[in-house]
């Protein structure tokens, strides 16, 4: 299992941040050689199902997500963080990822850990996956919080 944790700050409110983080398919834009489809009607919520198809030449793999937990920016609780929890239901990726958006200052704080694990890759290789989903998820991060 490789624990992944990204943070990053960000000049957008956090509702902004959260809108920005949570439409699963601009992640399809930032992730290569993916795409994202969302199964289930909008808006998301608890119990949303989305697939992360990931196709590398010929190879290609599904990554179904399920939001478990979804709590939005509040603005009668401001200083209460939003959080999305993603349960990762595939056979060749499990696991599971959290968002979380605070604020900070005039902006705000993302928090993004992902717990992953690749069916096949024997557990020493764990140190190179999560230094390749740092790379990848913070980028991702990076480019979602960019663009409008």
């Amino acid at each position: 299992m490789a624990l992944i944790r990204i943070e990053r700050l960000s000049p957008h409110s956090p509702a902004e941040a959260w809108r920005r983080l949570t439409d699963w398919k601009r992640h399809a834009d930032v992730v290569p050689l993916t795409r994202v489809t969302v199964t289930t009607p909008p808006p998301t919520h608890e119990g949303t199902l989305f697939v992360a198809r990931t196709c590398i030449g010929p190879a290609a793999f599904d990554d179904p997500m399920q939001v478990t937990v979804w709590q939005p920016p509040d603005a009668d609780h401001p200083d209460r963080p939003a959080r999305c929890r993603l349960d990762k239901r595939g056979t060749f990726v499990t696991g599971w990822a959290e968002i979380e958006v605070h604020r900070s200052g005039a902006g705000s704080r993302v928090v993004w850990l992902e717990e992953l694990r690749v069916r096949w890759l024997p557990p020493f290789l764990d140190p190179s996956l999560a230094a390749a989903g740092r790379l990848l998820f913070g980028r991702a991060a990076d480019d979602l919080l960019r663009r409008p």
